[in-house]
């Protein structure tokens, strides 16, 4: 099977290192024989979870998109910076709101993280590479029950790890990349069996 994996970065910053590590990945994994999508967070807009809002409103359209484009997918790599040795403000807001959705679109139960593979990139301009909010990151996941690899790749100094054609300059990145985006792949493919079995 050809697995569907969906990439996307934590910044939506025009020039943003996390998306230039989204993008890295996104390459690695068509290489490698997935079916890719990249999406940009800037597509999806949405307020900062309120649950008045919610109880009044509902669950932003955004959200339910994201989280039902999430379900439809056989894993997710998601590529964070680091604000504040910590998680951006946009990338943590968005799970929270994708988490509230609780049914697809036939309105069957539906938890778009759980059960699924997903990887994770970080980037900083920094010696420690995003590795705070990566963490972080991690944990935050699999509190909602995702299946977070192991593999991860982060990126230091990433203001000077890209060449002009936005591939690593280093062999060690490259390198580092590509297990992740097959380790990737071989549980996209695990997970798509047993959901099929």
């Amino acid at each position: 099977m050809t697995p569907r994996i969906l990439v996307f970065a934590g910044s939506t910053r025009s020039g943003a290192l996390s998306g230039k590590t989204a993008d890295a990945a996104t390459k690695e994994l068509a290489l490698q024989g997935a079916d890719v999508t990249r999406i940009s967070l800037l597509d999806y807009p949405l307020p900062i979870l309120n649950e008045d809002l919610e109880r009044d409103k509902g669950v932003p359209e955004n959200a339910v998109k994201l989280a039902r484009q999430i379900s439809n997918q056989d894993g997710v790599l998601i590529a964070t910076p680091e604000y504040n040795s910590s998680l951006p403000p946009l990338l943590k807001n968005t799970i929270d709101w994708i988490s509230r959705v609780s049914t697809d679109a036939q309105g069957r139960p539906m938890r778009a993280f759980s059960g699924k593979p997903v990887a994770l990139c970080s980037s900083s301009n920094g010696g420690f590479a995003g590795v705070r909010a990566i963490a972080q990151l991690r944990a935050v996941l699999v509190h909602i029950q995702a299946e977070v690899i192991t593999p991860q790749c982060s990126v230091p100094r990433a203001q000077e790890a890209f060449d002009e054609k936005g591939a690593f300059i280093e062999e060690r990145l490259q390198k580092s990349m590509t297990r992740v985006c097959r380790t990737l792949i071989e549980h996209a493919r695990l997970f798509s069996r047993r959901a099929e079995g």
